[in-house]
């Protein structure tokens, strides 16, 4: 694997394998790889010839500084994994390579910004829209990869693609699991035995709405969802949504792509979850 900190170096290889008829493959990450990202890289090699893993913290979606601070950034580590799944380059920069001073960034997503994640996060989704803009610039792949959990970040990263008017493709991986049910996360690691155990109500919740799913009583469903996470301990609801799949404005009975989602702090750690009802 190769494995680039400058932008120019970067362009300068890839440039070179696209002139060779090779399809560029992009899975953009912040570190602290699990087995969920790596079935995004193993998805990617599938899809194209060369895949480009990126892994950089972007401070420009932290909300909080402290957040910022302690997430977790094992490079060594991911760098091994990597290996091991035959990623080809790994672009890892400073943010000084990725930033010059005070830059301005705005891109009008419309109600996305403002809905779930982004009510809770202000700032969040310009962040992202951001960082994964200048990534595009640099990797201009043929494909890039997200994962399923982030799905309201999937929805944004594809208006900003028609927005802009970009030439990438977006596949959207499932949600990769541990044996329990919870969904991988880089912040999982933060979550105390108890906090863990706990932490199953967000999963068990979404199974038990998808598995009993009724178009007339989707009010009825989320107000039980709310109540089970609600009353189980260490774990503060942010948000239990049943929404529309393309707008995530809430679901009706005529609506035909369904999605739930939910965002909970499980002791001081925050997580999110999903799934796809229809």
């Amino acid at each position: 694997m190769k494995n680039f900190k400058k932008r120019a170096d970067l362009q300068q290889y890839i440039a070179g394998l696209r002139a060779g008829g090779a399809v560029i493959t992009f899975v953009p990450t912040m570190g602290a790889l699990h087995r969920g990202h790596l079935s995004l890289i193993e998805q990617a090699k599938v899809l194209g010839d060369i895949v480009v893993c990126s892994i950089f913290v972007n401070p420009t979606q932290f909300n909080d500084p402290k957040d910022l601070e302690i997430y977790p950034r094992p490079i060594l580590d991911d760098i091994q994994k990597l290996e091991a799944v035959g990623c080809d380059i790994l672009f890892n920069p400073e943010v000084s390579e990725m930033y010059a001073g005070n830059e301005k960034w705005h891109l009008d997503i419309g109600e996305l910004e403002g809905l779930l994640e982004g009510k809770f996060r202000p700032g969040h989704y310009q962040g992202v829209t951001q960082v994964v803009f200048k990534l595009f610039n640099v990797v201009k792949p043929d494909i890039a990869l997200f994962g399923q959990k982030d799905y309201q970040q999937v929805l944004v990263i594809k208006r900003m693609i028609d927005l802009l008017s970009l030439p990438v493709k977006i596949e959207m991986c499932p949600i990769s699991r541990e044996e329990d049910g919870l969904a991988m996360s880089s912040r999982n690691i933060h979550l105390t035995p108890r906090d863990r155990q706990h932490a199953l109500i967000l999963s068990k919740t979404l199974n038990k709405v998808n598995q009993h799913f009724d178009p007339e009583k989707i009010d009825e469903l989320k107000q039980l969802a709310e109540a089970d996470i609600t009353a189980e301990p260490g774990v503060a609801l942010a948000y239990f949504e049943i929404a529309d799949g393309d707008t995530l404005l809430p679901a009706n009975k005529n609506t035909k792509s369904i999605v739930a989602l939910v965002a909970a702090m499980v002791g001081k750690t925050r997580l999110i979850d999903n799934v796809i009802i229809r």
